[in-house]
């Protein structure tokens, strides 16, 4: 049996039979995203210029450290499956560790520069769309079929017109660059996610190729990614370690919740693309954005 007609099986088999159920839980998984989105923002709104806590590959490297603690936790009080992490693992999820490393410094730098509401946010609703088409480029087992794919073109379309017409406003010359780059980085993860977990179903048992093993296993390589680009970012340990106010207990309640919010978004993300699909991971990202730009149409 191939990855492509042993993972088409599983996943269309459990969506054919809770269509119902599926569909009522991707609202309510919407929902949850765009509250807790609001509430990391609202976090990273009063934690980073109060506190002058601008140095974004810390707190990506911290929020990796977090995560993966929660999830060794979790393990220890036996209510999440892990096992080891191997090396062909780690190698085949590099590629989508370093996607998400850099997104995750993309997206602190925005909240950091108040770029979040600019080109970034017009990019959003172009994610379906970039989604769809990786979909065919990395030739995954279920790609979009076309009326899909012609239902997300037409959205994305009215979302991009929308939001030109109204104005984009950059905040700094680098969003030109970091915005589309956060794309393109966003759809490239997510497509590569499902093939990895596609590709690790052929050999192994669904219990070694769970949603929370392949997370752990990519939070890991994450960490040595995050690592690396810490000791070489000028903003290095020594600076970041010294500049914090580590005797304010109002400190570690913001910094822990900012990074433990970014945990739960990457996770549901995560989790949306392996269960579901690379696409409605992608729309889940965009959906707040996508009803703001319908809404001003309409």
């Amino acid at each position: 049996m191939t990855v492509c007609s042993r993972s088409t099986r599983w996943r269309s088999g459990w969506c054919s039979t809770t269509s119902p159920l599926v569909h009522v839980l991707c609202l309510v998984l919407t929902v949850v995203y765009v509250l807790l989105d609001k509430l990391r923002n609202f976090v990273a709104g009063i934690f980073i210029p109060q506190y002058h806590c601008p140095y974004v590959v810390a707190l990506s490297f911290a929020q990796v450290l977090v995560s993966l603690l929660v999830l060794n936790l979790l393990h220890l009080l036996g209510l999440v499956p892990l096992k080891p992490v191997s090396c062909s693992l780690a190698e085949k999820l590099l590629v989508p560790s370093i996607c998400g490393s850099v997104l995750t410094v993309l997206s602190l730098w925005a909240q950091a520069n108040g770029s979040s509401s600019g080109l970034f946010s017009v990019t959003l609703p172009l994610l379906p769309l970039l989604t769809a088409a990786f979909s065919f480029i990395l030739k995954l087992s279920t790609p979009p079929s076309a009326h899909v794919c012609v239902l997300v073109s037409m959205l994305s379309g009215t979302c991009l017109v929308a939001a030109v017409s109204s104005g984009v406003s950059v905040v700094e010359p680098l969003e030109n660059l970091y915005a589309p780059l956060a794309s393109l980085l966003h759809c490239l993860s997510l497509n590569w996610l499902l093939k990895v977990s596609e590709a690790e179903r052929l050999h192994h048992s669904d219990d070694s190729t769970s949603v929370f093993h392949l997370f752990h296993a990519q939070l890991v390589v994450q960490m040595w990614v995050l690592g690396l680009l810490w000791l070489l970012h000028p903003d290095g340990p020594g600076e970041v370690l010294s500049q914090g106010s580590w005797n304010s207990l109002l400190f570690h309640g913001y910094l822990l919740a900012l990074l433990l919010l970014g945990m739960l978004l990457n996770f549901l993300v995560f989790a949306t693309a392996l269960c579901v699909s690379p696409l409605s991971a992608a729309m889940l990202l965009s959906a707040e954005q996508v009803l703001k730009m319908l809404v001003s149409v309409l």
